[in-house]
């Protein structure tokens, strides 16, 4: 799949990285939103070499799809003296509730200083930076009790900068998500696109769920078997063709017995992404503590 071929409007990304510079001055801490599935994947490396000198809250969020052991190692990997990590659902409000002790504890320093000179009541400012369709809006419509962040769901409704009071003492800004000119790793683009990051109309949505199916058969064999009720046999067919038996399984047929392999590769990736394949972590932190399939990206972020 030609992820390098995508046009990402490069114009619109400079746009969003200036907005980010600009107004960082402005804020005490920035609020860094992953994908728990792909936390890797998920993490432009833009993000952190903007915003180095900041303080960063990380949330690994949609972590209720996400496999809890990834999350529990993800966790301890992303932990550092200048950024805290935690697990959080912005749909369900997992999590929602270590936001405002976490933002206490990485600005300890700082609030500690503005209680001694009587600025105990001070806001604490925010920025929220994700790329798009990984729940900014979301996050900002929970924790801020309203409706007045957009939120659909797919990638790149968020155009422009808001500022967003909360209950918690945080104003939070709200900045455009921020995707890549071009992918360094092809699987952070594959990752991004299984996960829905990436519009489906402009992928080989069959091809996608057929490279879906050989990550699973590989990482996750039981679940897939489990959904599917694949047998030990259906895992020797190549991935395209353990993809159509998943089509044939369903009975996803059209006339002359042909299999339908739209239906099938849009059933199969709405499942994935709904979890109800399985709890799965497309970026794996190995037994080595090394990463699978992109351990080529883990030295740009």
């Amino acid at each position: 799949m030609a992820f390098e071929s995508i046009q990402w409007f490069p114009g619109h990304m400079a746009k969003t990285r200036r907005m980010i510079s600009e107004n960082l001055k402005n804020v005490d801490l920035v609020i860094e939103i992953l994908d728990a599935r792909i936390p890797l994947s998920s993490r432009n490396p833009e993000i952190a070499r903007l915003t180095a000198e900041k303080p960063s809250l990380i949330l690994l969020n949609k972590a209720s799809l996400a496999d809890p052991v990834q999350n529990r190692l993800w966790l301890a990997r992303l932990s550092g003296e200048k950024s805290l990590p935690i697990l959080t659902d912005c749909l369900t409000g997992e999590g929602i509730n270590r936001l405002a002790p976490a933002i206490q504890t990485i600005l300890s320093e700082k609030l500690a200083r503005y209680a001694q000179k009587g600025m105990s009541g001070r806001r604490v400012r925010a920025m929220v930076l994700g790329i798009p369709n990984v729940g900014k809006s979301s996050l900002i419509n929970r924790v801020s009790g309203n409706k007045k962040t957009r939120v659909e769901d797919r990638p790149g409704v968020t155009r422009d900068k808001q500022w967003v009071p909360t209950g918690i003492g945080v104003d939070l800004l709200d900045m455009p998500g921020i995707l890549w000119p071009k992918f360094e790793d092809r699987r952070v683009g594959e990752n991004l696109a299984l996960t829905g990051a990436i519009k489906d109309d402009i992928l080989d949505t069959e091809g996608l769920a057929a490279l879906l199916c050989g990550r699973l058969k590989r990482d996750y064999p039981q679940l897939l078997a489990g959904r599917y009720k694949l047998t030990e046999s259906d895992f020797e067919l190549p991935n395209y063709e353990l993809f159509q038996k998943i089509g044939r399984k369903r009975g996803f047929l059209i006339s002359g017995g042909e299999i339908d392999t739209e239906r099938t590769a849009a059933i199969l990736l709405d499942e994935f992404r709904a979890a109800k394949i399985g709890r799965i972590t497309l970026d794996r932190i190995t037994e080595s503590g090394g990463t699978s399939d992109v351990g080529t990206t883990e030295t740009n972020h």
